[in-house]
């Protein structure tokens, strides 16, 4: 194939074509949970020390913003807030039982709806596109790190 005169905009238009996907199986099943509300589940069941605080530079938003987020999450159940053992002034964001389910179920959906579309893909392609992935990933990661030695940037 081809190098298209610009990467970058092809690589969009994929990036798109997958979430689309992924995007897909969430309203397909009737997902009643925001994506917003989705994400901060997710940070915060991949990140067991997350308070608000820590939520808001995550998000990039004002800890008002991402308190509220918290609220509607508790209100359905899939969050609560709890006293951190070792300073009980600080206040822990945990996901219940439910919501780590819901997490695993949307996962579960997510991944089939990619595996979908792989199946109709040529074995080559599909390695040649995660190794892709994989080096973006990383490079992404570098990027990450980099910024975040720059303490006048903030990133979500």
């Amino acid at each position: 194939m081809e190098r298209p005169p610009n990467l970058a905009a092809a690589i969009d238009v994929a990036a798109e074509a997958l979430v689309n996907v992924l995007d897909s199986t969430a309203s397909r099943h009737q997902v009643s949970v925001p994506p917003t509300q989705l994400r901060v589940l997710s940070l915060i069941c991949a990140r067991s020390e997350t308070n608000v605080n820590r939520l808001a530079e995550l998000l990039d938003v004002v800890p008002s913003s991402a308190s509220r987020l918290c609220d509607r999450l508790e209100a359905t159940g899939l969050l609560r807030r709890a006293a951190d053992p070792r300073d009980r002034r600080e206040v822990r964001l945990l996901p219940t039982a439910a919501g780590r389910q819901l997490l695993r179920e949307l996962t579960e959906r997510r991944q089939r709806a990619v595996q979908a579309v792989l199946d109709r893909m040529p074995a080559r392609a599909q390695n040649d596109l995660l190794i892709g992935l994989m080096a973006f990933e990383q490079a992404a990661a570098l990027a990450s790190g980099e910024q975040q030695k720059d303490p006048t940037v903030r990133t979500a």
